[in-house]
């Protein structure tokens, strides 16, 4: 691990992220653990072409567990299950007298679920919007995409814009405040994946999500930037 001097130490510390959401998107108020209960919340930012949305049905991946939707202001939440009583997917459906004439509102749907126990890795919850007139006109969206992913072992994985992209989180290891050390075992493209920490060190190599940051790293002698970490990698993190 080679240390970052005192001026990258400085910068790395006023780190400040944002982050673009689709129209159906999850995050939640803690990072996502692997392994661990995660307070899931997806957003519902706009209807389909001017109509208000009616139904959100989220679709629960293999590995996801211990299921419990939250019941909101948008409304009731059914769930669906497989033969092993594990769920599979989560709907929210609005009463038809709450749909509104027009796409005004911006919704909130929760979940607490157990997430599988692979750092590193990306979960896709697709998604399917309906999105309803007051008459009963109603046009779907399906928020589905993952191609792109940082899966995908192409050159260009997690490079290209997604149409339609599906909700996703990608699962971080647990961390302690301070430096933290980490064997990867998957391949990781998109190192947004640490965009709350501070910077990432491996060997010679760093990164971190703050712009500033990443160009002292870039500037900084004897380092080069991290751009991708293969399997088997040790990696030092700083929270």
């Amino acid at each position: 691990m080679k240390l970052p001097l005192g001026p990258l130490c400085i910068v790395a510390g006023s780190l400040l992220s944002s982050s673009a959401f689709a129209h159906a998107a999850v995050a939640g108020a803690t990072p996502p653990q692997a392994g661990a209960t995660f307070e899931a919340d997806f957003t519902v930012s706009h209807g389909c072409d001017g109509k208000d949305t009616s139904k959100m049905r989220v679709q629960i991946p293999e590995g996801v567990t211990n299921v419990r939707p939250v019941d909101s202001v948008f409304g009731t939440a059914e769930v669906e299950k497989d033969a092993s009583g594990n769920v599979t997917a989560v709907t929210w459906t609005r009463p038809t007298g709450n749909v509104k004439a027009a796409d005004t509102h911006f919704f909130h749907l929760g979940l607490r679920m157990k997430l599988p126990a692979k750092p590193f890795t990306t979960v896709f919850f697709p998604t399917t919007q309906t999105c309803s007139t007051q008459a009963g006109v109603e046009t779907v969206v399906e928020w589905t995409g993952t191609d792109g992913g940082e899966h995908s072992h192409d050159g260009d994985a997690g490079t290209g814009p997604v149409e339609n992209p599906a909700p996703s989180l990608s699962l971080l290891p647990s961390r302690l405040p301070g430096w933290n050390q980490y064997t990867v075992g998957e391949h990781v493209h998109d190192l947004t994946v640490f965009k709350d920490a501070l910077i990432v060190w491996s060997g010679s190599q760093a990164y971190s999500f703050n712009p500033v940051t990443q160009a002292l790293i870039e500037k900084e002698p004897g380092v080069t930037a991290l751009t991708q970490i293969h399997p088997g990698t040790v990696i030092w993190v700083k929270y």
